[in-house]
């Protein structure tokens, strides 16, 4: 297989091996996007005159035909051809011949790369962005079904009266303000690299205007250079964005973790949520919200490494971010399937009004009867002293 910066002599394969990595692998998730920017680029190529018309339908007839052996599993990408792009590439050539070998006009591998990864953002943080919506909602209605109260802790300790209403609506209130970070992160990253090359001008008048309107782009990310330096940015941006709503998760999953434990008792899970044990009959783990909780610390750390692999480079492309691929897609998976789970929960929880109002011992109320002398007129220090006293004594 050639490879798009082929130059007619070979790399060691121990050389190959190592620099390829999984990319080829991680690659099958760009495919569709890499062929549907290569669609716009094919456009736009007619339109300045390097294709014909012939050419452009050609091109893209087979473009789609690719993507649609990819839905279906059929387009391979193998370590010989590096990535997604190449593999691409070497199909329309051997489809198409000189046609193909046109599609790489006016553009690097640089600048492909990076308007497939953000098309595969723009699209996968649409999602999320929907699914944290329906957790959201699910929450709130959870709320609404089991309008009681419960016992509120501080400290791991009974503290006041709260309402399951309450806190189920301090989640989704949560996930509302994830979402703003997350919308922020798909505001920014809402730009069109196509047409930035390598980081620096192409001798040719490209039409970068069509090619963002065909892509759905909201603009031009029109510096060259910073085309090439956001690449790690506004990875590390998306991450971090995902992060905070699997931290949301992780605190609902501590939370549904310990009351649905028999001690409590306040919320139960479907008997077939629960995994069991292999020597304790008795067992029902509660092993899908301990994942959950777990996956926040995993995209956390995916923060880190991204944020890491793109400090101390200088401007312009390194290798060095090729390794930012797998970290960002892994947290997108992550954050997916992790709103999914918890929302079929959530969708799946009883709460026992029963076991929360029973549980609602005495010393729950010390604050409102310091409030009650208070209403008499003694003063909140002295109603407050009074109070632990009488508790004290029991």
């Amino acid at each position: 297989m050639v490879k798009i910066w082929d130059k007619g002599s070979s790399i060691d394969k121990k050389i190959e091996q190592f620099t390829v990595g999984d990319d080829f692998i991680i690659d099958q998730e760009l495919v569709q996007y890499d062929c549907e920017a290569s669609i716009a680029h094919a456009k736009m190529l007619k339109k300045i005159g390097i294709l014909s018309a012939s050419e452009e339908k050609n091109l893209i007839k087979e473009l789609q035909k690719i993507s649609q052996e990819h839905k279906q599993g059929k387009f391979i990408i193998s370590i010989e051809d590096e990535d997604c792009h190449s593999a691409i590439e070497n199909r329309l050539i051997k489809s198409l011949g000189d046609t193909g070998s046109k599609i790489h006009t006016g553009r690097s591998r640089n600048d492909q790369v990076l308007v497939a990864l953000r098309l595969y953002y723009k699209s996968s943080l649409s999602e999320i962005s929907s699914i944290t919506n329906q957790c959201i909602e699910h929450l709130q209605m959870f709320g609404d079904k089991n309008n009681f109260d419960f016992p509120g802790y501080t400290h791991m300790q009974k503290a006041m009266p709260s309402n399951i209403k309450i806190w189920s609506n301090a989640f989704a209130d949560s996930l509302v303000d994830d979402l703003k970070n997350l919308k922020n992160a798909q505001h920014i990253i809402d730009q069109n690299p196509l047409g930035s090359g390598a980081g620096y001008p192409i001798p040719l008048k490209i039409d970068r205007e069509l090619t963002t309107s065909e892509l759905g782009f909201n603009k031009i990310q029109s510096n060259p250079i910073y085309c090439q330096i956001s690449r790690g940015k506004f990875e590390a941006l998306i991450v971090d964005s995902l992060s905070q709503i699997m931290l949301t998760l992780n605190r609902l999953s501590s939370d549904l973790i310990l009351f649905s434990m028999p001690h409590f008792g306040y919320f139960m899970l479907p008997e077939k949520f629960c995994t069991g044990s292999s020597i304790m009959p008795q067992k029902k783990n509660p092993d899908v919200l301990e994942l959950i909780r777990a996956n926040y610390h995993t995209v956390n750390g995916y923060g880190a490494q991204v944020k890491s692999l793109s400090a101390n480079l200088i401007s312009g492309y390194n290798r060095d971010l090729q390794l930012a691929k797998k970290p960002v897609i892994s947290s997108l998976n992550i954050a997916k399937t992790s709103l999914d789970m918890m929302t079929y929960i959530i969708t799946n929880l009883t709460a026992s009004k029963e076991n929360c109002l029973n549980d609602l011992t005495e010393d729950l109320f010390a604050t409102d009867e310091v409030y009650n002398l208070v209403k008499e007129g003694i003063p909140f220090r002295d109603a407050y002293r009074t109070i632990a006293k009488k508790l004290s004594r029991k």
